[in-house]
């Protein structure tokens, strides 16, 4: 395949006649490799609540601590990944940054079939899943170089909408993974594992279901993707953003939706297993959600302004989240799962919204590392929130604490984005 020898998105003439094309074609296979990519990095979100059914011996802390542990290591990757596809090319980082997925896949299918495998081994292979976290950063970077600032919003919701369905897959696909028998032959371990109520399992097969997939979506990028010309910058030319103002008051505002989405996505499973066990199956649609709602933010963002969206979505997740303290207290199932459900779809259309505002705020060369960089900090949410879930839960016997905490992250968000980019006289009128 000719590779592009000249890139001006702006240029409509351009755009109509070779732009598009080659910018789709990019853009579709970024999806796949960033949703195998977010399948990884969450892939303990559900391996974790199985590990004591199968032989496992480990605390609570301990498996709040698996589950957090990728988001922790995914969001310190992110600030690596983020000047990736500027210092190497974005097709050679893609490449690269899914290929290196096949390395905890691999390692967790084996790992899980012994109960006797010590827990650093599996806290090591939990943190090796945080190189699929890093992905986001360099993937929306590398996504956003290639369309007009007039369709940004959308490019970036559908990449991260659908990139982030990987939550949801992983978390809807492993039970009928592990309910089958197959890939058992890798591990030697053909007959699974039984459960305290006879059900047989393969726990190995919720990694190793995804080992051909990302074989596939690695060479479908070698083969496939673009590195776009005069795109490539030095780690010190993009680091540049640091010093901004708009970068950091933009992160937060990206903690706070992202951040919260990720996070719950990773905490969910394991809430639903503590508060209401009978209804762990429904444990994937919060992400689901979610995801589905990005690419929707980013849309209406690109008719109404980002701002105004991310405003509306910041309030209904303070509702939201007040509504999860009310029926966590009553213990009340139906309450609880739809205010969640209503906080997840917020969080997705807010991550949207956001991601929307950074490229009307920036320079096109600018906005690429702003992107990563702002989802770098927000990736910590998938460590921070199962985490400090887990501590409400062992200091108080109930998340409600934990809560709390979240609700002031979006008040103060709220007020930032008002202040700085919604009021009559803000700094940045968008």
């Amino acid at each position: 395949m000719p590779r592009i020898t000249s890139w001006n998105p702006e240029n409509p003439a351009f755009w109509e006649a070779e732009g598009k094309k080659h910018a789709q074609r990019n853009l579709w296979i970024s999806v796949p490799s960033l949703m195998i990519a977010f399948i990884i990095w969450q892939i303990w979100s559900v391996v974790a609540i199985r590990l004591n059914d199968i032989g496992f011996s480990f605390s609570q802390q301990q498996l709040f601590t698996l589950a957090a542990l990728p988001g922790l290591v995914g969001a310190t990757l992110r600030f690596i990944y983020t000047f990736g596809a500027g210092a190497f090319g974005g097709r050679n980082w893609t490449v690269f940054s899914t290929g290196v997925l096949l390395i905890p896949a691999l390692g967790i299918g084996f790992a899980v079939q012994n109960p006797d495998t010590p827990y650093w081994i599996m806290a090591l292979l939990a943190a090796l899943c945080g190189l699929g976290g890093g992905n986001f950063s360099s993937s929306t970077a590398n996504i956003s170089m290639f369309y007009p600032k007039k369709e940004k919003g959308t490019a970036l919701g559908i990449n991260g909408g659908l990139g982030n369905m990987g939550v949801s897959v992983v978390q809807f696909i492993t039970p009928l993974a592990i309910a089958s028998s197959t890939f058992a032959f890798i591990g030697g371990n053909t007959k699974g594992q039984i459960l305290s109520d006879g059900t047989q399992i393969w726990l190995q097969n919720a990694a190793f279901v995804w080992v051909i997939p990302i074989i596939i979506l690695t060479v479908l990028a070698y083969f496939g993707m673009d590195n776009l010309p005069g795109a490539k910058q030095s780690v010190a030319e993009q680091f540049v953003i640091v010093k901004k103002k708009h970068t950091w008051i933009m992160t937060v505002l990206y903690i706070a939706t992202f951040g919260s989405f990720i996070g719950y996505a990773a905490a969910f499973p394991l809430l639903l297993k503590s508060l209401f066990p009978e209804h762990i199956g429904l444990a994937f649609l919060g992400a689901f959600l979610a995801a589905a709602s990005r690419p929707v933010g980013g849309w209406i963002s690109d008719k109404l302004g980002g701002t105004l969206i991310t405003s509306i979505t910041l309030i209904v997740m303070t509702i939201g989240a007040m509504a999860v303290v009310y029926f966590t207290k009553q213990v009340n199932f139906a309450g609880f799962l739809a205010s969640f459900l209503v906080l997840f779809i917020a969080a997705g259309i807010g991550s949207g919204s956001t991601f929307q505002m950074i490229p009307n705020i920036f320079s096109a060369k600018e906005a690429a590392p702003v992107l990563g960089f702002s989802a770098a900090f927000a990736a910590y949410g998938s460590f921070f929130i199962p985490k400090l879930f887990g501590w409400s839960t062992a200091s108080t016997g109930t998340p409600i604490n934990a809560l709390y905490f979240f609700i002031a992250v979006y008040i103060v968000s709220f007020l930032l984005n008002w202040f700085y980019y919604q009021r009559k006289n803000a700094e940045v009128k968008l």
